[in-house]
């Protein structure tokens, strides 16, 4: 599983509102949502946020991979 979490922080330590991401820099609402709830989003948006962020951000910013757990099934 992808998870998104460290995406909020990175953007709350860089004074980058969600707000900001849909009314100034065209992320959508949905979009957002999505990266709240750790669900696929494009690679269309990450490249828009990282671009945002701007020089010297990378996915390790704002993604972590978290092996899925398969409990003996798969």
């Amino acid at each position: 599983m992808i998870k998104f979490d460290k995406l909020f922080q990175t953007l709350k330590n860089n004074g980058i509102s969600q707000y900001k991401l849909y009314k100034y820099y065209g992320i959508s609402r949905s979009q957002i949502q999505r990266l709240k709830e750790n669900q696929s989003v494009t690679t269309h948006t990450l490249n828009m946020i990282l671009n945002i962020l701007g020089d010297g951000f990378t996915l390790d910013d704002i993604a972590e991979f978290v092996p899925d757990r398969h409990d003996g099934n798969i």
